[in-house]
């Protein structure tokens, strides 16, 4: 972050000061008083389970140089109407300040954080760069991430989510994006905004914030994404797997569940051969690669990026291999089009380990009405990819028993561990569901029970 006096920030946000106005904000704000340190200063939000006041006070321990705050508190403070909406305001004023910084942001309906993570590994070879860390893409953790920027910082790359037509709009308007990058419109979130029209409109609200000096970076993987181009007067790059696509993958193969292909751009063509799991991270890496042409970056610089880089985040296709079995944690969230892509990448490695592939699901939330045909299609799927075992829990829209694929249902995480006694050497092993069902611990339990029964120490 920019050096700023509490002074100075308090008459930016317009608020009272009850602390020392010379005092030095060097680092970013935290709404974690665990997570302060000397510089930085906390941001005491209201939510629904905590009142961030009352941890001003272990903040202030921890280093932190006074609280932003919605009321007096006992401690070194500003007062404001809003704290949400002043660390908004110092974020805008921040990125105004940065003329020279290079922003990129980044929305769509799955793939954000996994081109997050392959986009920093190839920026941060060329400059200082700044990420969010996870999915940190709302109103809280999009200004926060810019904040940690300062003038040393050459990119800063930012995720945006939307639940709301707006949303977008108006990260935006904090933000200022040269750069503006959507991968695909799908049905995440489809039950809260009513129709795909609507969520291509909502998304389509990052290429209408780029100036006509921006570059937007618009995928070919469904029918609304390559008609923002509309939208801009500037420069637009188009990805995808088509011949006539300025950033394409040509060649495809899958080796041991990871793509590999020629990557073809107006630079040229190299091979690229990337780390990361799933057929799915080839449009992600596409993005990349376009974001890489924008910036004239060398070809050879970009294919080897890709090549090198691993996604960083946490429960996104994570691989866990103990005693000949492998356990695919792909457990952050789950939409169908992610659902597909994650049950395909279970069948390639079963198949090339020659065990037998178990997807363990659970529900896809924010799919509205449409939840019920949407999860009966991600089963009829894993039916013609011939997965072997579908373990239903407390998910039973997934379906019936169908053909040879065996369906366990179970009403818990707890109830499906036992499961594991059908395991065997060579299995390969999918967890994934919505966030809220916590899967990540399912992902954990089974990897345990696995070793216990094959008698592997922890």
């Amino acid at each position: 972050m920019i050096t700023l006096t509490a002074g100075e920030i308090a008459l930016l946000v317009g608020g009272e000061v009850f602390c020392d106005k010379d005092l030095l904000v060097s680092k970013a704000p935290v709404f974690d008083s665990r997570l302060a340190t000397p510089g930085c200063f906390f941001l005491a939000l209201k939510g629904e389970n905590a009142d961030g006041h009352e941890f001003a006070a272990d903040a202030y321990r921890n280093g932190s140089m006074f609280s932003l705050t919605s009321q007096r508190i006992d401690g070194p403070c500003i007062v404001v109407k809003d704290v949400l909406e002043a660390l908004s305001i110092l974020a805008a004023f921040v990125r105004k300040r940065l003329d020279k910084l290079i922003v990129i942001g980044i929305t769509g309906s799955q793939g954000k954080t996994s081109t997050k993570d392959l986009l920093t590994h190839m920026l941060g070879a060329v400059g200082p760069t700044v990420a969010p860390a996870g999915s940190f893409n709302n109103d809280l953790g999009l200004p926060i991430t810019l904040l940690e920027c300062d003038d040393r910082t050459r990119f800063c790359i930012l995720e945006m989510g939307a639940r709301h037509m707006g949303d977008i709009a108006r990260l935006c308007e904090i933000a200022k994006p040269n750069i503006g990058v959507v991968l695909t419109v799908g049905t995440a979130h489809i039950g809260e905004f009513g129709s795909r029209e609507i969520i291509a409109k909502t998304k389509g609200e990052l290429i209408e914030s780029l100036g006509k000096d921006g570059v937007a970076i618009l995928g070919t993987y469904d029918e609304f994404t390559p008609k923002m181009a509309s939208l801009h007067q500037g420069e637009v790059i188009l990805f995808g797997e088509s011949a006539d696509i300025q950033v394409r993958a040509a060649d495809i193969e899958m080796r041991e569940g990871r793509p590999h292909f020629d990557l073809v751009t107006p630079a040229g063509r190299d091979a690229v051969g990337m780390r990361a799991v799933g057929a799915h991270q080839v449009s992600n890496a596409l993005a990349v690669a376009a974001v890489g042409t924008a910036l004239s970056l060398p070809l050879e610089l970009i294919a080897s990026s890709l090549s090198t880089a691993e996604i960083s985040s946490k429960w996104r296709m994570e691989l866990h291999e103990s005693a000949d079995l492998l356990i695919i944690n792909d457990a952050y969230n789950a939409n169908p089009e992610s659902m597909s892509a994650a049950m395909r990448a279970l069948v390639l490695f079963a198949q090339e380990r020659g065990g037998s592939a178990w997807a363990f699901v659970g529900k896809m939330n924010e799919l509205g009405q449409t939840q019920a045909p949407q999860s009966a299609a991600i089963g009829a799927l894993a039916v013609e990819l011939g997965i072997d075992h579908l373990v239903e829990i407390n998910a039973p829209e997934y379906g019936e028993p169908v053909g040879a694929m065996v369906i366990h249902q179970r009403p818990t995480i707890e109830s499906a561990i036992d499961l594991v006694e059908y395991f065997a050497p060579g299995d390969v092993v999918l967890v994934k569901a919505s966030r809220s069902q916590g899967f990540e611990v399912l992902a954990e339990s089974l990897e345990r029970a696995w070793k216990e029964k094959s008698g592997v120490d922890s």
